[in-house]
């Protein structure tokens, strides 16, 4: 098969890359760096299966180039402006990153012939719901950041294209993905922050805030094993884990994997870290748990497991070439119990999360 990946060079797309690479596919990377890395892909380039075009998916000329010369049989568009605090500045960066990029794909895929199509959507589409669980038929759909929009704008695009031109689409809605490769986000922020001052962290809103945590190989797992037959029309799921983790949770953490103690944290104070931060988010998952799949990772598990990964440690999808962390039929990029990461047992969330949700 041959995949074309918009925005793999990005933090998901470049874990999509390596695990499309290890099950043999031909894989098309497409990025302009603008959040991505050449760093987060270097290491493919000697594979021969591997191609990469340095070009701006908001450019419908440049697209239409690269697909009249590729031909996928499938695409990934991971491209966006996944960094919703940066973006509260310049909405004009999530229009034209985010939304362009949509309309450009679906309308070259459209000339193209190209029929088979999965969107990465999120979370921030449904809004504040206030902590209240929600399902893929939550109404109404209000996002609160120009990002959750422009995402929204994208799945009524992709509705309109898959029926005018018989698409086969599938669209995932997920929360914060953590992992290797990270290049925004609490984490990493917690991360840089500790670093440079190990004896103090300033943590934006109360602590309160309290969400759900997916490591992307449980992501990209999940990606495959649903894009190996799409159905046609539109089919929407959502994915992630089956717990929450507050940011104070994260923050303690961090602090535990870096090996450090005794640090003051000082927070900023709020409901939410910023104007459009949803504080508090539950998935109701009942849909792809029909379907036999559930994450591995607990969410308080994905952020030790990342703090160890952007800790210059473990760098597990790199594993997968080896074949050491198959824990499925199919790759498992981050198990426990293998020699790619250990993890300790689950451990539980937070009380207050339980509190703040209800």
């Amino acid at each position: 098969m041959k995949a074309l990946v918009a925005g793999g060079a990005g933090f998901i797309g470049s874990n999509l890359c390596e695990a499309l690479l290890a099950q043999k596919d031909e894989v098309v990377c497409v990025d302009n760096y603008y959040n991505g890395t050449k760093e987060n892909i270097e290491h493919l380039r000697s594979d021969s299966r591997f191609t990469v075009y340095e070009e701006d998916l908001a450019d419908i000329d440049a697209v239409e180039k690269i697909f009249s010369k590729v031909r996928p049989d499938i695409v990934y568009h991971m491209a966006a402006n996944s960094d919703i605090q940066a973006s509260a500045q310049a909405p004009s960066v999530e229009y034209r990153n985010t939304y362009t990029t949509t309309f450009n794909i679906l309308e070259v895929m459209r000339k193209t012939g190209v029929k088979k199509f999965f969107f990465c959507s999120t979370s921030a589409v449904y809004g504040d719901a206030q902590g209240s669980e929600v399902n893929e038929l939550f109404s109404p759909l209000s996002p609160i950041s120009y990002y959750g929009a422009c995402k929204l704008g994208s799945e009524g695009l992709i509705s309109a294209y898959t029926y005018m031109n018989d698409f086969s689409s599938l669209v995932f809605r997920f929360p914060n993905v953590v992992g290797p490769h990270l290049t925004h986000g609490v984490i990493f922020d917690f991360i840089k922050r500790l670093r440079k001052d190990p004896s103090r962290l300033v943590i934006l809103g109360d602590g309160h805030q309290c969400k759900p945590y997916l490591h992307v190989s449980d992501l990209v797992d999940c990606i495959l094993r649903f894009t190996e037959s799409i159905p046609q029309g539109v089919t929407v799921y959502n994915v992630g884990g089956e717990s929450q983790s507050t940011v104070t949770n994260i923050a303690e953490i961090v602090c535990r994997e870096m090996g450090l103690k005794n640090v003051k944290f000082s927070y900023t104070g709020g409901r939410g870290g910023w104007k459009g931060d949803v504080p508090a988010f539950a998935y109701n998952l009942d849909k792809i748990h029909a379907k036999g799949w559930r994450a591995a990772m607990t969410s308080n598990e994905a952020i030790a497991a990342t703090v160890r990964e952007n800790m210059g440690g473990v760098r597990a999808l790199s594993e997968v070439a080896t074949g050491n962390c198959h824990r499925r039929p199919r790759q498992r990029f981050v198990a426990r119990n293998t020699g790619c990461i250990k993890l300790k047992a689950k451990e539980p969330v937070l009380e207050i999360c339980k509190l703040y949700l209800s």
